[in-house]
């Protein structure tokens, strides 16, 4: 009960960040070493479906399909997303040549970084919040006092509310731009 909101909830999500991210570079790297970087090339189409079929828990949460459990898609969506979005990373590579595909690939980590706070983030900091408050009330003291107490754990759960203003625009952003790079491949390839 010691513990801040940040240390029990925000430092775990950033270790997934990071995890993803220190997948896709020791990929990347491996890839480049071992001499098949065409390798690479395949994983986009692949993550890219993999991301499409986590959507399906979007279209059972507003109820345009009446199969599945929501928990399991969600679940579903939340992994799908995150070894998808690893696919597409390592498709795109480490290039500091092109400046719209670092663009792409910010716009992907931040969508799965929104992503993430809703998963490991939001319920959980909320509920400990309530908790926190709850054990120190029952200590005798008033809720004002408690909430002074816990001004800072406040701050970083109305923060973690705002997720969604996030997630949406930039993962309808990063859709747009995935079929506008998929077309002019389609185009242009040789």
């Amino acid at each position: 009960m010691t513990r801040s909101i940040f240390t029990r909830y925000v430092l775990p999500f950033t270790e997934w960040l990071a995890l993803m991210i220190l997948i896709t570079i020791a990929a990347d790297y491996f890839l480049h070493r071992m001499q098949i970087v065409s390798v690479g090339r395949y994983l986009g189409p692949i993550g890219t479906f993999v991301i499409i079929i986590s959507f399906v828990y979007s279209l059972r949460k507003r109820k345009i399909i009446e199969y599945g459990s929501p928990k399991k898609l969600l679940l579903a969506h939340e992994y799908m997303a995150w070894v998808g979005s690893i696919m597409i990373l390592i498709h795109g590579g480490i290039h500091f040549n092109a400046l719209f595909p670092w663009l792409a690939i910010l716009m992907l980590i931040i969508a799965v970084a929104s992503g993430l706070v809703g998963k490991f983030l939001l319920k959980k900091a909320n509920e400990t919040f309530k908790e926190k408050l709850k054990v120190l009330v029952d200590t005798g003291i008033t809720k004002e006092e408690a909430e002074k107490k816990l001004f800072f754990d406040s701050i970083t759960v109305d923060l973690m509310k705002k997720w969604r203003i996030v997630h949406l625009p930039i993962t309808l952003l990063l859709g747009i731009f995935s079929l506008i790079h998929i077309i002019t491949e389609i185009m242009f390839s040789k």
